[in-house]
């Protein structure tokens, strides 16, 4: 089978399309023929992290949609011909307040889905939902699930409050504003770009200012119940000074510096909450996915790349051109 194997040179520059051995099945697995791979800022990460000269090959990629081809002998959910969605998330499988030990997301370390066939086992694969087609499905579940349990498991948002979504134009925060706005919050937006900004006006946000503004005085003094944090030492502060007292901030990751700075006085007399957030359970995945049908939530699918134009892909990713999610169209 074809796939993009990440080897021999770090970063981008080591990824290649090649014919690799197809995978096997054990008795719990089933065999998928990928139609669409969605990518993630993370496959970004995981290429340009890795050192080649010690670290084996690798096919990256989380997310996909595609269609059953075969199934292991005590496979039960699933039979030959049934359309389906990934979950990314290998080894959550109840809720819980943080991962279980051993959990792992799908593309590190083992191979991903960025080629012609992928197999895991059955419990983590779920019927494709019917109003998605395979490039709408194969986009979702990494950001979708990410933004999910960060607005409502860990976020506990309500229909009456306010969330602010700094940076928008990745697939989780474009997510995170389409389930805000589907149970009725208000949704506040920030970004560089005018284009992104308009964009996310035009989605339902209510209002979208520029990240670089002063954010207190572009608000004029509305305060925030829960912020979305995914930029990290750039706007970390600023973040601060708009949510409100007793507030709670969710991060889930960090475009720049890691490591923030806080006046601790100010944090503990302001009574704000600061919780961390990663991916989501199989239980999430699959309240997450009834969510977006419920709603007739859909990916907003910025474009589509083939397996060769696998270098244009990650370098739009990393350049954030993109404004929501990408795909590889592996088998149309």
């Amino acid at each position: 089978m074809r796939a993009i194997v990440h080897e021999n040179l770090d970063g981008i520059e080591g990824l290649k399309v090649k014919e690799v051995h197809e995978p096997g099945l054990k008795q719990n697995e089933v065999k998928v023929l990928v139609k669409t791979a969605g990518m993630n800022r993370r496959d970004v990460a995981v290429v340009e992290k890795r050192h080649k000269g010690e670290d084996p090959a690798l096919i990256p990629g989380s997310d996909a949609s595609g269609i059953v081809v075969e199934t292991g002998d005590q496979v039960t959910r699933f039979t030959i011909g049934d359309e389906v969605v990934i979950n990314p998330g290998l080894g959550w499988i109840e809720n819980s307040e943080a991962p279980p030990r051993g959990f792992e997301i799908v593309g590190l370390p083992d191979d991903g889905t960025f080629a012609e066939y992928y197999a895991c086992s059955e419990e983590h694969l779920e019927t494709k939902p019917e109003h998605l087609n395979f490039e709408e499905a194969g986009v979702l579940s990494l950001a979708a699930l990410t933004a999910y349990r960060a607005l409502f498991t860990r976020g506990k948002l309500q229909k009456d409050q306010t969330v602010m979504l700094p940076g928008i134009g990745s697939g989780v925060l474009i997510f995170a504003l389409k389930f805000a706005k589907a149970i009725g919050a208000r949704v506040v937006v920030t970004s560089r770009s005018g284009t992104k900004r308009e964009k996310a006006l035009e989605l339902g946000a209510d209002v979208a200012i520029e990240t670089n503004s002063d954010w207190k005085e572009s608000l004029s003094g509305e305060s925030i119940d829960l912020l979305l944090e995914s930029i990290g030492e750039a706007t970390f502060q600023k973040s601060l000074e708009v949510i409100r007292k007793g507030g709670t901030i969710v991060t889930f990751g960090a475009t720049t510096n890691d490591e923030v700075k806080i006046n601790i006085r100010e944090f503990f007399y302001g009574q704000y909450n600061l919780l961390g957030s990663t991916m989501g359970s199989a239980e999430e995945f699959k309240a997450m996915l009834h969510f977006i049908t419920q709603h007739n939530i859909k990916p907003e699918l910025d474009r589509t790349f083939t397996l060769d134009q696998h270098i244009e892909a990650f370098e739009y990713v990393r350049n954030s051109r993109n404004f929501g999610k990408i795909g590889f169209l592996i088998n149309e």
